[in-house]
């Protein structure tokens, strides 16, 4: 049962409680007044959009007005939105509705949950930001609600208005303000940035982990994790009670001085990810605080807003994404050592048979080539240099938490076909090594250390393409090949 604005439940068939209805309703018949009294223009309401913000409205053009601003601007394409990504979005929107200065009515209110009850899912672009905040997407999700446009249902896509004829749904009709309304806001950078923030921690948790291992399998001195070190980082404070309570007072190795760089450092890495994680949240708290509406029915008035954009959202997602790649490059370096038997003191490449087997190191290769596809993840949203500032407003927010998703794979995606693979060979690995048993935490250490750290999803990162290479000659002649690696070199003067 929803009563308020409030977060609520997902999982289950979400009922709107009747004081929250009629609290909708009265907030309604508010706003409608308003706009009947109101002498000034209202933005995008009787007026048309961007540059046309100045062109008056009347009657008739004010009630196709709302409906041409979700289908004008569906301009995307596949690919889509996952079903969990849309559904989420649909949440995000609808919390929006129940906030005190959105006006929509509660007709619309209850053909969302509706929609959320039965499972209707609409082809959102998984691209296409970039314009004023999210339109493209908002659009492609929302006039589908007007029986325009494409839904996924199974994976199939499907013509929106037979998907609500066999829900017994009509479709719905518009009122005032309320196409401009589920245009608003940037919610799917909300979105993202929530599943960014929780998948995230989960893998900062597992790298904590990892590092413990790492230590353990090493026989690493212990001094440098200390936390006394981390002065007055609590972040990094933390970080090394968690690592010092997980390996103890373990058994150092004859002879090893220092644990290898990429052991050592890991720590900070860690609390660095951890702390521009919890940014983001404290981010994320804050957008839920503000009207995401504009203009929003505030107090009797319209006011405009810009939530839109979200800057902040999609700098911090950046920010967690640039960790989450240098944890990347971190556990991929570990991984070297702990192949090489003078940094570990087991059998080389951590094989039975150094020479005839190569071990993991296939799997590291691996790692590595997934980790240089990543890198590209750490840059900017946006280039500092953009000639129309207006053109990328809210689209960092959105292309960011793409990055988010696929960043997190620096640090062992949960879904990484390398990672699967690398798991079933670390399992291996305890039979193949002599004096290694099940169980103990050096045959844990190998699995967690040399395999969970390195692991990436497989596969270039999508919309990778060839691109145009030059090759500068002497005597002026130039080489040229369109390539992802190979392909013929063709030469001119």
């Amino acid at each position: 049962m929803i009563t308020d604005g409030s977060e609520f439940a997902d999982g289950e068939r979400l009922v709107l409680a009747k004081p929250l209805v009629e609290a909708l309703r009265q907030r309604r018949n508010a706003l409608l007044a308003a706009l009947e009294n109101r002498e000034k223009p209202v933005y995008g309401v009787n007026t048309g959009m961007g540059r046309l913000a100045g062109v008056a409205l009347d009657a008739r053009q004010q009630a196709e007005h709302q409906r041409n601003l979700l289908i004008g601007r569906a301009v995307g394409g596949p690919p889509w939105l996952p079903p969990e990504d849309v559904r989420a979005l649909l949440l995000v929107r609808l919390r929006d509705f129940l906030q005190p200065w959105s006006g929509v009515s509660a007709e619309l209110v209850q053909f969302l949950v509706d929609r959320l009850n039965d499972g209707f899912t609409p082809a959102v672009p998984r691209g296409g930001l970039g314009s004023s905040g999210e339109i493209i997407p908002l659009s492609h999700a929302f006039q589908t609600f007007l029986g325009i446009g494409t839904v996924l249902e199974d994976g199939v896509e499907t013509p929106a208005a037979d998907a609500l004829a066999r829900r017994g749904a009509e479709p719905y009709v518009l009122g005032p303000k309320e196409g401009a309304s589920l245009l608003q806001g940037s919610p799917l950078a909300v979105v993202h940035a929530r599943r960014g923030w929780a998948e995230a921690r989960q893998l900062i948790q597992l790298q904590t982990l990892t590092e413990a291992m790492a230590i353990d399998v090493l026989g690493a001195p212990r001094e440098v994790f200390s936390p006394v070190m981390a002065g007055g980082d609590d972040h990094l404070r933390r970080l090394l009670e968690a690592l010092t309570g997980m390996v103890g007072a373990g058994p150092v190795r004859a002879g090893v001085v220092q644990a290898p760089l990429s052991v050592r450092v890991a720590p900070r890495a860690l609390a660095h990810a951890s702390r521009a994680n919890t940014e983001l949240h404290e981010t994320v708290e804050r957008w839920q605080t503000m009207p995401g509406d504009s203009p929003s029915f505030v107090e009797g008035e319209f006011l405009p807003g810009t939530a839109y954009h979200a800057v902040d959202l999609g700098l911090r997602m950046d920010a967690v994404t640039a960790a989450l790649v240098h944890l990347g490059e971190i556990s991929v370096q570990r991984t070297h050592r702990l192949l090489d038997e003078r940094f570990s003191g087991l059998p080389p490449q951590l094989t039975a048979d150094p020479g005839p087997r190569a071990g993991l190191v296939p799997l590291h290769k691996r790692a590595v080539g997934e980790l240089h596809a990543l890198r590209r993840l750490a840059a900017a949203a946006r280039g500092a240099g953009d000639a129309r500032f207006d053109r990328h407003l809210g689209g960092a927010g959105g292309r960011a938490g793409v990055r988010v998703g696929r960043g997190g794979a620096a640090a062992g995606g949960r879904d990484a076909p390398v990672r699967d693979h690398g798991v079933r060979a670390g399992h291996g690995v305890a039979g193949a090594v002599p004096g290694v048993r099940r169980g103990t935490g050096v045959e844990r250490g190998l699995r967690v250390g040399a395999v969970g750290g390195a692991a990436g999803r497989g596969g270039p990162a999508p919309g990778a393409r060839g691109r145009a290479v030059d090759r500068r000659l002497p005597r002026g002649q130039t080489c040229r090949r369109v390539s992802l690696g190979a392909g013929p070199w063709r030469c001119s003067r």
